[in-house]
């Protein structure tokens, strides 16, 4: 019986001509990309879509990946991008949902203080920009590391640290705004 093989190994059999360990592959990672554009685009369909998308540019590409080992950050690197790229070009549209879904929500309904905090920082985030918004979500919510970020945002460890840094120095003014408005 053969033990669990690493997203290496199954890229290199891919390499070589193996298409059962695009499969293992395949089963081993669509769940993911689908969250993880989830998580970005915000509607299941479109992330669905997302990951096929993804497949599709992997299939084409993987015989180029010079770095098996690198293949997961190099995946979520292309599901990030496709899911960026959907963003804009519906920004439009998403921005008209976003206001839609922030007049919906009345202060009102919401049940204590820490619920409160909770929507004006989300209300907070969603005014940066999308590549600090992008950051503090995977550094926060995800729980990734500024290096994990730079590979996946195919950006230096710097530029993921500065943007971490700015958004939080933007939420900071953001939020005395708010409290001096509230």
């Amino acid at each position: 019986m053969k033990g669990k093989q690493s997203d290496s190994d199954l890229v290199l059999m891919f390499q070589s001509g193996d298409k059962n360990a695009l499969n293992q592959l395949v089963k081993r990672w669509h769940k993911t990309f689908c969250e993880k554009a989830y998580w970005v685009v915000k509607d299941p369909d479109v992330a669905k879509d997302i990951a096929q998308d993804t497949w599709t540019l992997i299939i084409g590409k993987i015989n180029h990946l010079n770095k098996p080992s690198s293949f997961k950050s190099w995946a979520l690197r292309i599901v990030y991008t496709k899911s960026l790229d959907w963003i804009n070009a519906n920004k439009k549209l998403n921005n008209n949902l976003e206001n839609y879904k922030c007049k919906d929500v009345d202060s009102s309904e919401v049940q204590n203080s820490n619920d409160l905090i909770k929507l004006k920082l989300l209300e907070a985030i969603k005014l940066l920009p999308e590549n600090q918004q992008t950051v503090i979500r995977l550094f926060y919510s995800q729980e990734y590391s500024l290096k994990e970020i730079s590979k996946i945002l195919n950006i230096s460890v710097g530029t993921a640290k500065s943007r971490l840094f700015h958004a939080r120095e933007k939420l900071k003014q953001i939020l005395k705004n708010i409290n001096y408005e509230n």
